[in-house]
C-alpha cells in the first residue's frame, strides 16, 4: 500500500512544479507500468496521458501524437458521424416539409397524380416524334436505294449529299429523342416512387 501511494502522489518536489504552474503527467509504459513525471519521454509522446493536480488527482487528459494511419481511420470515422447527421438532418427537413405542405394523403396523391400526368403527356408526344422520324427515315433510305453505298450496282451513281445529309441529321434527331424518352420515362418512375414514399413517411408521421 506504501509502495502504490509513492507513485499515486507526486513528489515534493513535483507538487511544487505543480504549485508553479508545471504539469505532473501519469501514462503507462511498453510494459504496461503506469509512470509519473513531468514531462513525456519521447518514445512515449504517441501515448495518451491524465494531468495530475499536486494531490495526485486527474484534472485532464492530454491524447498522445498520432501516426497518419491512425488520423486517417479518425478522419474516416469523423466523416461516417457528419454524414449520418446530415441524412438525420434530411429526414427532419424532409418531415417538416411534408407536415407544412400536406393535411390530408389525398392531397399528396392529388399532386403525384398532376406530375405524372404531365410527364406521360410528354412521353406521348416525344413518342410521336419518334414515329414521324422513324418514317421519314424509311422513306429517305428507300430513296436513297438506288446510290451508293446503299446498292451493290457497280454503275450506281453516289447518293447526292443532300440527300445524304437529310438521312444523317433524321437519324440524328432519333437518337436524340429515344434518348429523351428513356430519361422522360426514368422521371416518371423516379418520381411515382418519391411520392409513394412521401405518402407512407406521411401516413407514419401522422399516426397511420
Amino acid at each position: 500500500m506504501l509502495l502504490i501511494a509513492a507513485f499515486a502522489l507526486p513528489s515534493d518536489s513535483t507538487a511544487q512544479q505543480r504549485q508553479d504552474g508545471g504539469r505532473l503527467y501519469r501514462w503507462v509504459d511498453k510494459n504496461g507500468v503506469t509512470q509519473f513525471g513531468d514531462s513525456i519521454p519521447p518514445e512515449y509522446s504517441n501515448v495518451d496521458r491524465d494531468i495530475l493536480n499536486r494531490q495526485g488527482i486527474r484534472v485532464d487528459f492530454e491524447e498522445g501524437e498520432i501516426t497518419p494511419e491512425e488520423r486517417a481511420v479518425l478522419d474516416q470515422r469523423q466523416a461516417a458521424e457528419d454524414q449520418r447527421r446530415q441524412a438525420q438532418l434530411a429526414v427532419a427537413r424532409r418531415d417538416h416539409m411534408l407536415l407544412q405542405a400536406y393535411s390530408v394523403v389525398s392531397e399528396i396523391e392529388d399532386l403525384r397524380d398532376r406530375r405524372l400526368e404531365l410527364l406521360e403527356s410528354q412521353i406521348k408526344v416525344t413518342e410521336l416524334y419518334l414515329t414521324n422520324l422513324r418514317k421519314r427515315l424509311v422513306g429517305l433510305q428507300e430513296e436513297a436505294s438506288d446510290f451508293k453505298p446503299y446498292t451493290t450496282r457497280s454503275d450506281a451513281p453516289q447518293i447526292p449529299e443532300n440527300l445524304a445529309l437529310d438521312i444523317s441529321r433524321t437519324a440524328g434527331s432519333i437518337n436524340v429523342y429515344e434518348a429523351t424518352l428513356s430519361r422522360t420515362r426514368a422521371d416518371q418512375r423516379a418520381l411515382r416512387v418519391s411520392f409513394d414514399n412521401d405518402i407512407e413517411r406521411f401516413k407514419e408521421l401522422k399516426g397511420g
